[in-house]
């Protein structure tokens, strides 16, 4: 999940770094926070404790027999530092990378339909749109992307696979994955335009409205709503919410959703920083307030849309019918660094009304049920989906 509010710009010390080096000497580097808290050096640490690196830097300048790029050097320096909090959330991102970054919230951009998250160091596949390049070449869920267009990747080039991936219209990218730790598959894949509509719903039969929601970016919120007034108008007397393959996305977007079925003022998620500041978000209201509701939900299920299956646990407002979700449980921001480029940096832990954290432990169903792998290889068909048809039984035992 990423906080679409920016900080104030605050420097990053390797970006400046032989300046600052220069400037302050030994001297204590103070940085002063959006809230306007100053934060000091004894918690950032003494500018000269960077002496080695300038000191190599320097060394690599009178030895090396090759073409030197201070540029260069400055960003594999920085991603290093990033790297080395083996946290693969926060990451440094070049033009490039914050260019293709910044799509994930907007609505369109061009590559081949894949949303995917950061597992256990492996990118991992959450999903592939409909009738996108990935699924049309076979691409699946739980897949694991290995390398892109020969250049091997894991967690910690998350971004980077990103910017790899997307690319102009009309090109190709050559993709492999491994699959269930026994397949390995390249896929040559042509890059189209990706229009993201990340709500779509139905009536069912028995006054059921289905809604699926594909991740949280900066207009799900509206369209869910809008989705939902359409569903009611229609005699809609109960929803089921499919969550599944839902990477998550924004944060307020993910409550805003949650509202619709929880009591105006009601806590829907808590974040708590490193300095111990919560803040609290709390429900809108809506209008689906005691309906009925089920919410599919699976490992694939991440971050924002843990956000909304932890309020709907814990309030009971609805059952949660499928596999336990992904299990992200902190919270992203932006920081701006100049030059088109940014920091993407853990800032937070996310916590469900009743307080926990879920991260690296998920939410599990209370109604467990198994999807085959071998349906992940065929194409979609409702009538054979398990999980879809017990999440309509629990549905429709709800309304009676």
């Amino acid at each position: 999940m990423k906080s679409k509010k920016k900080w104030v710009a605050w420097t990053v010390a390797l970006v400046i770094a032989t300046n600052l080096l220069t400037y302050f000497g030994t001297k204590k580097l103070s940085i002063v926070l959006p809230n306007g808290k100053v934060i000091g050096a004894q918690q950032y640490g003494d500018v000269s404790n960077f002496q080695k690196l300038f000191e190599v830097r320097n060394l690599i300048y009178k030895l090396y027999d090759g073409t030197i790029d201070d540029n260069v050097l400055l960003e594999g320096a920085i991603k290093g530092m990033t790297g080395a909090l083996n946290d693969p959330y926060t990451v440094f991102m070049n033009q490039k990378e914050f260019e293709a970054f910044s799509t994930q919230t907007e609505g369109s951009y061009s590559g081949i339909g894949l949303q995917i998250e950061v597992k256990d160091d492996d990118i991992v596949v959450l999903s592939t749109f409909e009738d996108s390049p990935a699924r049309k070449v076979g691409i699946l869920p739980g897949d694991i992307i290995k390398n892109v267009d020969g250049t091997d990747v894991t967690g910690k080039e998350y971004q980077k696979a990103i910017s790899m991936i997307k690319g102009q219209e009309g090109t190709t990218v050559n993709v492999t994955i491994s699959r269930n730790e026994k397949e390995t598959h390249t896929y040559t894949v042509k890059r189209a335009k990706i229009n993201l509509q990340t709500v779509s719903g139905e009536m069912l039969p028995g006054n059921m409205a289905y809604i699926k929601i594909s991740m949280f970016d900066e207009h799900t919120a509206d369209d869910f709503s809008k989705k939902l007034k359409e569903l009611k108008g229609q005699g809609a007397k109960g929803i089921l919410l499919d969550l599944r393959q839902n990477p998550g996305g924004l944060l307020s977007s993910s409550v805003d959703v949650v509202s619709n079925f929880v009591s105006k003022g009601k806590v829907i998620v808590s974040t708590v920083d490193k300095y111990k500041k919560e803040e609290k978000h709390v429900s809108k209201g809506g209008i689906a307030e005691g309906m009925p509701l089920v919410v599919l939900i699976d490992g694939l299920t991440a971050s924002a849309s843990e956000i909304v299956s932890g309020a709907v646990r814990d309030y009971k407002v609805g059952t949660l019918v499928g596999e336990k979700t992904f299990g992200k449980g902190v919270v992203q921001t932006l920081v701006d660094t100049g030059d088109g480029t940014a920091l993407k940096v853990t800032v937070s832990k996310y916590y469900t009304p009743n307080g926990e954290n879920i991260h690296k432990t998920g939410i599990a169903p209370d109604v467990q049920v198994t999807y085959p792998e071998e349906l992940l290889k065929k194409a979609y068909n409702r009538n054979t989906d398990p999980q879809f048809i017990r999440a309509v039984e629990v549905l429709r035992e709800k309304m009676k």
